[in-house]
């Protein structure tokens, strides 16, 4: 755990640093591209709300509200910042007009994710006026790369924190109560977090999210994520399972490696004259044997590095989840070549072969970009093609939106029309929703093992879980309870959900 103070000099120091870098630094802005995210299977966009926490009587306790918004990785991170403030002598609550500091954590993916934030600004302005001691910070990627803005143009925000500079919150925070900008996007080499224990901040108490690195170093052309979380570092395999074994004990059933790209994850220690590589493989057989009932997932994983050594450890563990988030971007060569995808059509088909022959029963979902820089309709129809040849469980579908000081803005021309990018995209959800229909139906009259992790939200008669693939499941709550794994017989479907009743093993 954090530690639970700062010393007074270390404070002074990051004052005086802070004054500095508000006046000096001029980070480069960077961006991703998509506007109009859609999903098959879930609303990214939601907000994450935490609920009310504090280890200990949270009455002398200053009390921070944390909302979320983006991708699994920002949720992660959220609880980490929960852990740091808590321990520093915060109190987290989910009352947003009973408290003193508002922190809202977002990723730079997306267009409109950015325009929600400062939407979220725009509210937080209007609370402040009646209320002119409350502090508002923005935490994440969207700091990392929108810093000057966010200042100059946001009078209203007080704190910028990037990715790796969480630890120093509780001295931003101080610092933006003393009148000043707490300003801190400084990106890391080394910042894991490796040694904070992060405060399961979620509502099912079922399902936690594990960080096993942070940053990426692939350099897509499109991509903003090396800029806002810096280059690939991986976290110590021992404190990764020492978290598992917590979770574990805290009555968690299910636990997502986290990562960029997890099939890169490296860890290399040296003891006497033998040094040892702990590959991504290796770390997902030791948390597997962490307890044969807990399931494992993980996301995300690169074409280009996902190897026969993880699918074997997948196929070897009845506890890993058969299910492989496989993102193709594109169906063609060309276009992955100026994606700077660093695999081929072929390439990638090979990775699926590999998958059907070593876990036949593996469900297999995807990212999809329509209207990148150039595409022409032989490129589309490619995309078309595989998605028919893969026949995805479900997907992740964009429409390429170019936005600045990206590889593909500054070197590609965005020449695709905006109406041929909507017309493809719109052909590419109709495919998966019949992609998704048939797997969803191929499923009908078999049972699968499901973990509870909620109450339906159209019934309060019904619960909801996740197969082994993924899959959501509603069936009837009877007599079972949130965290417990339950076999369902499926009877019916949904293009998002299957239906069943529960059933003896």
């Amino acid at each position: 755990m954090f530690s639970k103070s700062f010393e007074v000099c270390r404070f002074q120091f990051l004052n005086f640093m802070l004054t500095f870098i508000n006046h000096t630094s001029h980070l480069k802005s960077f961006s991703y591209f998509c506007e109009n995210f859609i999903s098959m299977d879930f609303n990214a966009e939601d907000a994450n709300i935490f609920e009310d926490f504090s280890p200990v009587n949270s009455e002398d306790r200053q009390k921070v509200y944390i909302e979320t918004y983006g991708c699994q990785m920002n949720v992660n991170d959220s609880e980490v910042v929960a852990s740091i403030l808590t321990a520093n002598g915060y109190a987290i609550t989910s009352n947003i007009n009973d408290t003193e500091v508002i922190l809202i954590n977002t990723c730079s993916i997306r267009e409109n994710a950015e325009t929600r934030v400062f939407g979220r600004l725009d509210v937080f302005s209007q609370i402040k006026k009646s209320k002119p001691s409350l502090l508002v910070g923005v935490i994440g990627c969207m700091a990392e790369r929108l810093k000057e803005q966010l200042i100059e143009e946001k009078k209203v925000v007080d704190i910028v924190v990037g990715p790796d500079a969480y630890r120093e919150l509780p001295v931003l925070i101080r610092a933006a109560e003393n009148g000043q900008k707490g300003i801190n996007v400084l990106l890391s080499r080394e910042e894991t977090y490796a040694d904070i224990s992060p405060v399961r901040l979620d509502k099912n108490g079922v399902s936690a999210f594990v960080s096993i690195m942070r940053g990426c170093n692939n350099m897509c052309t499109y991509c903003v994520v090396p800029y806002t979380r810096g280059v690939e570092r991986s976290r110590d395999p021992k404190s990764i399972v020492k978290e598992v074994k917590e979770l574990v004990d805290a009555g968690y059933r299910e636990v997502t490696l986290l990562g960029q790209n997890v099939n890169s994850f490296k860890w290399q220690e040296t003891q006497g004259m033998i040094k040892e590589t702990i590959s991504f493989a290796d770390l997902l057989e030791m948390v597997a044997l962490v307890d044969p009932r807990l399931r494992v997932r993980f996301s995300t994983s690169h074409p280009k590095d996902l190897s026969n050594d993880v699918l074997h450890t997948m196929a070897m563990y009845e506890n890993i989840c058969n299910h492989i988030h496989l993102p193709v971007q594109s169906g063609s060569s060309r276009m992955l070549k100026l994606m700077n995808r660093k695999y081929t059509r072929e390439d990638y088909l090979g990775r699926i072969a590999a998958i059907r022959e070593i876990i036949p029963d593996c469900s297999i979902s995807t990212d999809v970009i329509a209207g990148f820089c150039t595409e022409t309709e032989l490129d589309h129809d490619q995309t078309i093609s595989l998605m028919q040849e893969v026949g995805y469980d479900f997907a992740y579908m964009f429409k390429y939106s170019e936005r600045p000081n990206t590889k593909a803005a500054n070197k590609l021309e965005d020449d695709v029309p905006e109406d041929v990018k909507t017309r493809r995209l719109t052909e590419i959800i109709e495919l998966q929703g019949k992609l998704s229909e048939i797997s969803k139906r191929r499923d009908i009259g078999k049972s699968f093992e499901v973990l509870v992790e909620g109450e339906s939200k159209k019934s309060k008669e019904h619960y909801y879980g996740r197969t082994t693939h993924n899959k959501v499941v509603v069936f009837p709550r009877e007599n079972h309870k949130i965290g417990d794994f339950v076999f369902v017989k499926i009877t019916d479907c949904t293009p998002a959900t299957l239906m069943g009743i529960s059933v003896k093993e």
